[in-house]
C-alpha cells in the first residue's frame, strides 16, 4: 500500500537521518566534488539493477526479481499519477521516492529529488501544504496543495488510485490478447504423469499435449473434468473410447486405464477403500485463446469493472471485526489459514502476495498477470477508502472543504485534527491485520494453484 505525499507510511516507516540537520549538509553546493551529473547517478542506478539481474538469475531466482520489479513498479507509477497531477496543477513537488529512511541514491530535475532509500515499503511523492497544519516557506504557500481549486486537489488525490486501473485494463488488454485465457467450456490435455511400472495409458494410445478432450466412451466433456475423470476412474483396466479434437480434426483413441491402486505414485489422492481406481496419466486443463484487439477493450473494461468491484467486497471484508478475529485463526491455526485460502477469504501480507506471484509465474506468464492485476487493482480500491492515509481521506477532505466554501469568502479548510483519532485507530486496526497475515504467510504459506 503506497502513501500520497506527506502521508504516513503504514508499513515500516523509516526517519530520514538527515532530517533536523543544518542546511549546510544538503548544500552540495558547498562541495562541488560530491555533486554527481544526472547521467553519472543514471549509470550508478542501472550498473546496480544489472547487478542484482544477473546475481538473480545465477542463483535461479530471476522469476522472484521480476515478480519484485513489477510490484515496485506499480508502487511508483501510483506515485508517478500524483506526481503528474500535482505538477499539472503548478502545485510544488519537493520529492519522487521509492522506500523510506535513509537515501541509497537521488538525482535532482529542476525542484523535484527523484531517488531510492533503504526500506522499500512503498513509494511517496511529497508535495508541500498537504493539511492545513503543515508548516510551509511562505514563498512556496501559493503552490502548495491546500491552496489549489478543488478540482486540482481532487485530481491529485485519486490520481494514484487511477494509475492502477489504467494499468489493470492494459493488462488485461494484453493478456485477453497476446496471452490468452482459459475456455472454461473445453478440456486440454496438457501433460502426462510417468507411472512406474507400467507405460502411460494415454501415450501408449497416442494421445497428445494439446489434445481437446470431446468425449470419454459417449459422454461428452464440457470442460470441468468431471465426465472424463468419472468414466476413465470407474473403468480401470477395461478399455474406454476417448475422442479429442486436435488442430480441428476429431481423433478417436482406445485408452486402458490403470488401477492406481496397484502402483505407488505421487500426487494422486486416492478415496478410501479397495474399488479399482483407473487413471491414464494425463494433467488436464482449460485451453488458451487470444481475443480480436478492437473486441477486447470492451472485455478488458467488463473485467475490470469485475474485478473492483470484488475489490470492493474485499475491503468491506477487511474492514469487518469479524475478520480480524479470522486473522487471528489464521496466524495461530494452520487448517484456518488453509480453509481461509480455500473459500478465497484469507489476506495476504507483500511476503504472501509475492510469494504467490512467484508461483504463479513458474506456472505461466497468464496466471502472474493475473496475480498481477488482482494486486494492482485491489490496492487501487483500498487507497480510496475515505479516511486518511488513505488517498480517499484526502478525497474527503477536500469534498468537505468544497461544501464548506461559500463564494466571496476565503476558502475553507477542515481541521484535520478532528480526524486524527479516527485516522490511528484505522492505522492500529490494520496493523493489527497486517501482523496476523504476515505471521499466517511466515507460519503457514498458501500454495498458488
Amino acid at each position: 500500500m503506497s502513501t500520497t505525499a506527506s502521508k504516513p507510511p503504514v508499513v515500516l516507516p523509516g526517519p530520514d537521518p538527515t532530517d533536523g540537520l543544518p542546511e549546510l549538509v544538503h548544500d552540495d553546493a558547498l562541495f562541488p566534488e560530491r555533486v554527481k551529473s544526472p547521467r553519472r547517478s543514471a549509470v550508478e542506478l542501472l550498473v546496480t539493477v544489472t547487478v542484482i539481474v544477473v546475481l538473480a538469475t545465477l542463483a535461479g531466482a530471476l522469476d522472484l526479481v521480476i515478480v519484485l520489479g513489477a510490484l515496485i513498479a506499480m508502487v511508483m507509477l501510483h506515485e508517478l499519477g500524483h506526481l503528474l497531477a500535482a505538477k499539472r496543477g503548478g502545485m510544488k513537488v519537493t520529492e519522487y521516492f521509492l522506500g523510506f529512511g535513509p537515501r541509497l541514491w537521488s538525482v535532482r530535475r529542476g525542484e523535484t529529488e527523484y531517488g531510492v532509500k533503504a526500506i522499500p515499503a512503498g513509494g511517496y511523492v511529497k508535495i508541500p501544504g498537504m493539511t492545513a497544519l503543515e508548516e510551509v516557506d511562505p514563498e512556496d504557500d501559493p503552490r502548495t496543495y491546500r491552496e489549489q481549486p478543488f478540482h486540482s486537489r481532487l485530481l491529485v488525490a485519486v490520481a494514484g488510485s487511477a494509475m492502477h486501473f489504467i494499468l489493470g485494463f492494459l493488462l488485461i488488454w494484453v493478456l485477453l490478447v497476446f496471452v490468452g485465457t482459459g475456455v472454461s467450456s473445453q478440456l486440454q490435455i496438457q501433460s502426462f504423469a510417468s507411472i512406474p511400472g507400467a507405460a502411460n495409458p494415454a501415450q501408449q494410445a497416442g494421445i497428445r499435449t494439446g489434445d481437446i478432450v470431446v468425449s470419454v466412451d459417449g459422454h461428452r466433456e464440457t470442460g470441468s473434468g468431471d465426465v472424463t475423470a468419472h468414466q476413465i476412474q470407474t473403468h480401470a483396466d477395461r478399455p474406454v473410447t476417448v475422442v479429442v479434437d486436435r488442430d480441428g480434426r476429431d481423433l478417436t483413441f482406445t485408452v486402458t486405464p490403470v488401477n492406481a491402486r496397484d502402483y505407488h505414485l505421487n500426487g494422486y489422492d486416492l478415496p478410501a477403500g479397495t474399488a479399482p481406481y483407473g487413471i491414464i496419466g494425463i494433467s488436464e486443463g482449460n485451453p488458451t485463446a487470444t481475443e480480436n484487439p478492437i473486441r477486447s477493450v470492451g472485455t478488458a473494461v467488463v473485467d475490470l469493472g469485475k474485478i473492483m468491484w470484488a475489490s470492493v467486497l474485499g475491503v468491506v471484508h477487511i474492514f469487518q471485526p469479524s475478520h480480524l478475529v479470522g486473522a487471528y485463526h489464521q496466524a495461530t491455526s494452520a487448517r484456518a489459514a488453509s480453509q481461509a485460502a480455500t473459500n478465497g477469504t484469507r489476506v495476504s501480507s507483500i511476503v504472501g502476495a509475492v510469494r504467490t506471484a512467484d508461483q504463479a509465474a513458474h506456472h505461466g506468464l497468464g496466471d502472474l498477470l493475473d496475480v498481477l492485476i488482482t494486486i494492482i487493482v485491489f490496492l487501487g480500491v483500498i487507497n480510496l477508502f475515505p479516511l486518511l492515509p488513505f488517498d480517499g481521506g484526502h478525497v474527503s477532505i477536500a469534498v468537505y472543504e468544497r461544501i464548506r466554501s461559500r463564494k466571496g469568502r476565503p476558502a475553507y479548510h477542515a481541521d484535520v485534527t478532528k480526524m486524527m483519532p479516527f485516522t490511528w485507530v484505522v492505522l492500529g486496526y490494520l496493523g493489527l491485520v497486517v501482523l496476523f497475515a504476515l505471521t499466517a504467510d511466515l507460519l503457514h504459506p498458501a500454495t498458488f494453484s
